[in-house]
């Protein structure tokens, strides 16, 4: 298609569809850049500072966006102010936030308090939300403004090994319903699920998003490892509500007890020590050879802690881990003859 002038049609240009937790790293990227500021910022400033900003395809798209995150920052009792008549009567010279306003009062721990707090910090190592917050705070002080080093503090950061942890704390913030597959230990291939998510909890060195699933029309916790491929939207943000505080731990334990197997496992004499010491029953058997009855909770875990005895061990029950320490031994054995 051409114009008038025989030139051809440029498309206009379309936001990219957003990532899990984008919202998050534009709200939290927007309260460092007002905090981080001795004067009042302009918002020709925090949308040159802020790459969602920056990629707003208008100026009227750009203005929905920063009112509504602005709007959404105040609801969280975040006091920003706006700054009017120094640029001229009734003009908007910028927006920022007093720390005297924002900042929490003296806190004091006991020792006890610090260990925990201490121990807690090791689990933090590295977030997404580090990097946007770094790049506007570089482009603020570009831009002439000048940032406060002691205005941001010690910013705890997080990693885990599942890829949808993200999208999975994204949309439970939002309230956004998603589809995901997902493979229960007994089944041999994944199902789709839809879930409203209330939220992500860690359990025993593991990650759960607990929510309503909504082809059972029933409270589900599912478990982020067993999850397949990418978490995707399966409704509008806000369109569902989630119950006034609930008890997210209390039903990721529950429903880890639930879940709790019962393993027959033969194991040689003098092996396999840290099997012995976690057994619930430990008798002789075959000459050589131990029989014990250890609990776990899932399958391929467990297998991947069992296979590690290599041939100190034997799974007798159930068959389902049986057929997972099957499936890591036959793998092993397809590599090794791969790199022979």
């Amino acid at each position: 298609m051409t114009t008038g002038s025989g030139e051809p049609d440029l498309p206009e240009r379309v936001a990219a569809p957003p990532r899990p937790g984008e919202r998050t790293e534009r709200l939290l990227g927007l309260l460092f850049l007002l905090m981080a500021s001795r004067h009042p910022v302009t918002k020709a400033t925090i949308r040159q500072a802020l790459p969602d900003y920056a990629a707003s395809p208008s100026e009227g798209a750009f203005e929905r966006m920063f009112e509504r995150d602005k709007e959404e920052l105040r609801s969280m009792g975040i006091p920003i102010q706006t700054v009017e008549g120094t640029q001229g009567a009734g003009g908007i010279d910028g927006y920022r936030v007093l720390d005297q306003e924002y900042a929490l009062p003296e806190v004091s721990f006991t020792s006890a308090e610090l260990t925990v707090l201490g121990l807690a910090a090791q689990v933090w190592e590295q977030a997404s939300l580090g990097p946007a917050a770094r790049n506007a705070l570089r482009k603020l002080e570009a831009a002439g403004g000048t940032a406060r080093e002691d205005s941001v503090g010690v910013i705890a950061r997080l990693t885990t090994p599942e890829p949808s942890f993200g999208a999975f704390l994204a949309a439970s913030q939002a309230r956004r319903p998603v589809r995901f597959d997902y493979r229960r230990p007994d089944e041999a291939v994944p199902t789709q699920r839809h879930l409203e998510p209330w939220g992500v909890v860690s359990r025993r060195r593991h990650w759960y998003v607990v929510g309503r699933d909504r082809d059972r029309q029933a409270v589900r916790v599912f478990r982020l490892s067993r999850v397949s491929g990418k978490v995707m939207p399966d409704g509008p943000e806000g369109s569902y509500q989630t119950p006034d505080a609930p008890d997210l731990g209390a039903l990721v334990a529950q429903a880890d007890s639930d879940s709790q197997h019962r393993a027959r496992i033969r194991v040689r004499s003098g092996e396999a020590a840290s099997l012995r010491r976690a057994a619930a029953a430990v008798r002789p058997d075959d000459p050589g050879w131990d029989l014990l009855e250890l609990d776990y909770g899932d399958d391929e875990s467990f297998a991947d802690r069992l296979v590690g005895h290599g041939p100190a061990v034997q799974v007798l029950a159930p068959q389902a881990l049986q057929a997972a320490v099957v499936r890591r031994l036959r793998a092993a054995l397809a590599a090794a003859r791969g790199a022979s």
